[in-house]
């Protein structure tokens, strides 16, 4: 990063103060390692080279998203289903668009029927996969026999901008590439799983300019405020107690917190304020350091980190965030 940002000696030590501190010793890319050779091939080496355009990295995403997911499908539906037992698919993503986009090209290659029901849940950030929760749930307790699949895939690393700035900066320190799958039934369970028991979202609209995402020809672009975590931090007590509430539970009762790692003063923040051991957010820990923050799918690696863990009756509250600043919630059970 401190040679694709061409940056002085100053800039290069604060770089190395910001990642020693990040929690984060590994990320993954579609794209080349830019360590491992003059450059990348996506990413010019001299600093006056026009950085690519928007429908160069969209060309990249479409390349690249369906295989990651089918991948991702393959190892969570594995022994479990059978692909043409799928009856509704959801796609996830906010890092590429296009149409006929990511939800057809899976329904081809799975050869799922052409009747096949399917929506794409886009540009919503890191909550997203929840919100694909909510909404498989929704069809679940209105359809009998259903197999609801979402994939979430984020090539994050598509959308390194070329401007050396506080939020590039950030955003390049923090974000990678993956994908998570995930199957929703009424009528399958397996050892790895849990009942999904009821959602609760809520908006701090005085973070909506502290978070944002938005579309420009040089791909998309990201707010990220030094005040998120702090924001969160705020809110977090509120939102447990209020997403409690609605669930018909007591917040004490939350045996796994399956908290999405946008990054580690987030996490931080919020061991702080509700007091919890270490190993309460070690799953969430574990994924940053491994993958860093890979938007929507990050959660779900959380969830299948603790699967194994879960046993009846155990409550798991999850959490993710996103632009708006949206806190959007789950409460699931063992």
């Amino acid at each position: 990063m401190q040679r694709a940002y061409h940056l002085d000696e100053t800039d290069k030590r604060k770089l190395v103060f910001l990642y020693k501190h990040s929690g984060i010793e590994r990320r993954y890319s579609v794209l080349d390692d830019f360590s491992k050779q003059d450059g990348w091939s996506f990413i010019p080496s001299e600093k006056n080279d026009a950085f690519p355009s928007m429908e160069k990295r969209m060309d990249l995403y479409n390349a690249y998203a369906p295989s990651l997911s089918l991948s991702a499908i393959e190892n969570c539906i594995d022994g479990i289903i059978d692909a043409k037992e799928i009856t509704h698919l959801i796609t996830v993503s906010c890092t590429g668009m296009s149409a006929p986009g990511l939800d057809l090209l899976l329904a081809e290659k799975l050869g799922l029927p052409p009747n096949i029901f399917r929506t794409s849940i886009n540009f919503m950030g890191c909550y997203a996969a929840i919100h694909g929760l909510k909404f498989a749930k929704l069809i679940c307790d209105s359809t009998p026999n259903a197999n609801v699949l979402i994939v979430a895939t984020e090539l994050c690393t598509l959308h390194f901008q070329k401007e050396y700035n506080i939020d590039n900066a950030a955003s390049s320190l923090l974000f990678g590439d993956g994908s998570a799958a995930v199957l929703v039934s009424n009528k399958i369970k397996s050892q790895r799983s849990v009942e999904l028991h009821s959602f609760y979202s809520q908006v701090s609209y005085e973070g909506k300019a502290d978070m944002a995402w938005e579309l420009s020809s040089q791909g998309f672009k990201m707010k990220l405020s030094s005040y998120v975590p702090d924001l969160i931090e705020k809110d977090i007590i509120q939102l447990i107690e209020k997403a409690a509430v609605d669930a018909g539970i007591k917040s004490e009762s939350i045996n796994y917190w399956c908290l999405h790692p946008g990054g580690r003063k987030i996490l931080d923040n919020i061991q702080s304020q509700l007091e919890l051991p270490d190993e309460a957010l070690s799953f969430s820990r574990k994924v940053l350091k491994e993958y860093g923050n890979m938007s929507s799918p990050s959660v779900l690696f959380v969830l299948k980190e603790m699967l194994q863990q879960i046993q009846k009756d155990d409550v798991v509250f999850g959490a993710a965030f996103g632009p708006g600043l949206t806190m959007e919630t789950f409460i699931a059970k063992g």
